[in-house]
């Protein structure tokens, strides 16, 4: 996935103060399904020191931003992550053996047969709710759903339909997150009269090698 990072020489800022920065400005805008956090890597081994990363997670694409010296530079860094939904065999065998201990102690409730009656009309309401939880308003239902270990799984690959807004939202969410860090990044350097000497940017998909790109800069004021 994409991948940006600038440097800026003879320049240092608490990261701690860029992340409430960008949190800010994120928050002004009002993504829908937008969840920030802060998490911590290891620079290294297992043993290693470990350095403060933002991460801004929305559906299953999240962006993992640094900013940290390097030597007597600066480094910004904005990177993107997939995690694409996989389905296991064990999904499908806990929801078997859920739905499986539903009917039975339904069974023993109701008998055989009102029990299953009560099982497959369980189905068909789950079903409908899964399929329609964006046209019934219950975007935080999606945004929960997703995350969910079991059901998660089950309803991206089985019921959650795909369509132009979601992938419409997507694009724009992919576009607009890393052009927030890279401007608040220049505005943040600029105020201590230092600019961002050279970025680089990897090529979403594609992977090739990093190219030079010129820091955007903004049009003179009339």
């Amino acid at each position: 996935m994409n991948h940006w990072i600038a440097f800026a020489d003879g320049f240092t800022f608490p990261s701690q103060d860029f992340y409430a920065s960008l949190e800010k400005e994120l928050a002004t805008r009002k993504v829908p399904g937008l969840e920030i956090s802060r998490v911590e890597y290891a620079e290294g081994g297992l043993f290693s020191d470990q350095r403060l990363y933002l991460r801004f997670i929305r559906e299953r694409l999240a962006f993992d931003t640094c900013a940290a010296p390097f030597g007597t530079g600066y480094f910004f860094s904005c990177r993107t992550v997939y995690s694409p939904v996989e389905l296991r065999l064990w999904h499908v065998l806990v929801a078997l053996a859920f739905f499986g201990g539903v009917y039975l102690f339904l069974a023993w409730l109701l008998g055989i047969t009102f029990a299953a009656i009560a099982v497959a009309g369980l189905l068909v309401a789950l079903a409908q709710v899964f399929r329609n939880t964006i046209a019934l308003k219950l975007s935080d239902l999606d945004a929960a759903l997703i995350k969910m270990p079991v059901v998660g799984p089950i309803y991206e690959k089985y019921f959650r339909t795909e369509t132009y807004y979601r992938e419409d939202t997507r694009l724009v969410y992919l576009d607009l997150v890393p052009k927030l860090v890279q401007t608040v990044a220049e505005e943040i350097t600029a105020t201590k009269g230092v600019k961002l000497v050279r970025q680089y940017q990897r090529a979403p998909i594609l992977g090739e090698l990093y190219k030079p790109h010129p820091p955007v800069t903004k049009p003179a004021a009339a």
